[in-house]
């Protein structure tokens, strides 16, 4: 499952192409991803402009001049191709699912081969009121995600700490993968209950303002090596690593794998305290 670094880096590519552009047709080459496409799929994008693109934890959305809203997520193996005006059209594979043809002569083709994926269609008013968007924490690299956020979404909360960060109202988009190695980049064990980050009256403690600063680490540091590779343990510090030696200078830890609320997760019992 794409995190939010592949998520963005898919936002940053889709955005210089799609934003300001008319969409001049739509093909839904079939009734349905995970999901049915909402009525009226087409007709509703055809000649709408594509007012920006933006991202929300996991998910895409592209704002259009209708005053609606496209809602779209990779699901497990959804993917983007671009073909830019003047390049030769690629010929349309089965598992091509949605093609954006835009006046700009450029097209986008949504394809997604095990159909996890979805897109849908929301009013102002269905939006604000999404049964997931409406119930997300903050952005993890935004402003308003700190030490002291952190503290107050995990204020008493006995749950292991790994297990609150993917808990999507305490932080919007982390996922099994970069919620291990914030962990790891920060020292605290994947264990721990999560009111370790706060004081029982809500303010941080020093390891809240520590493992912020080591989510947003990883997260940008995922963001500019992205390149749409598949995962490879190698790009890792703990995750899929087990019996590696671990990555920290000077600890001789070696990467234990447990399992935490059915994931797994990854990290070193030496320096990961």
């Amino acid at each position: 499952m794409p995190e939010l670094p592949e998520v963005e880096t898919v936002r940053r590519q889709l955005a210089p192409v799609l934003t300001g552009a008319r969409i001049a047709n739509v093909d839904a080459r079939r009734p349905d991803l995970r999901m049915p496409f909402p009525h009226r799929f087409r007709e509703r994008l055809r000649r709408q402009v594509a007012q920006a693109v933006t991202r929300r934890a996991k998910y895409l959305l592209v704002e259009l001049s209708s005053g609606e809203t496209l809602l779209m997520h990779l699901g497990m193996s959804g993917s983007f191709r671009i073909e830019l005006p003047g390049e030769s059209r690629q010929p349309l594979d089965i598992h091509d699912h949605v093609v954006f043809d835009l006046d700009s002569g450029a097209r986008v083709v949504f394809n997604d081969p095990r159909r996890f994926g979805f897109m849908d269609l929301l009013t102002a008013a269905e939006r604000e009121q999404h049964v997931v968007l409406s119930r997300l924490g903050p952005e993890p690299l935004s402003v308003d995600f700190d030490g002291a956020a952190l503290a107050r979404a995990c204020r008493g909360k006995k749950t292991p700490i790994k297990v609150a960060l993917l808990d999507q109202r305490v932080v919007a988009g982390i996922g099994n993968i970069y919620a291990s190695e914030a962990l790891h980049v920060a020292g605290i064990s994947p264990r721990r209950r999560a009111e370790i980050v706060a004081t029982p009256t809500g303010l941080p403690r020093e390891s809240a303002h520590r493992l912020t600063a080591a989510i947003k680490k990883v997260l940008n540091d995922a963001i500019a090596r992205a390149d749409g590779a598949p995962y490879r343990g190698s790009r890792f510090r703990v995750y899929d690593r087990e019996g590696d030696l671990c990555r920290r200078p000077r600890c001789e830890g070696i990467i234990l794998r447990r399992t935490q609320a059915g994931r797994s997760t990854f990290y070193c019992p030496v320096c990961q305290r």
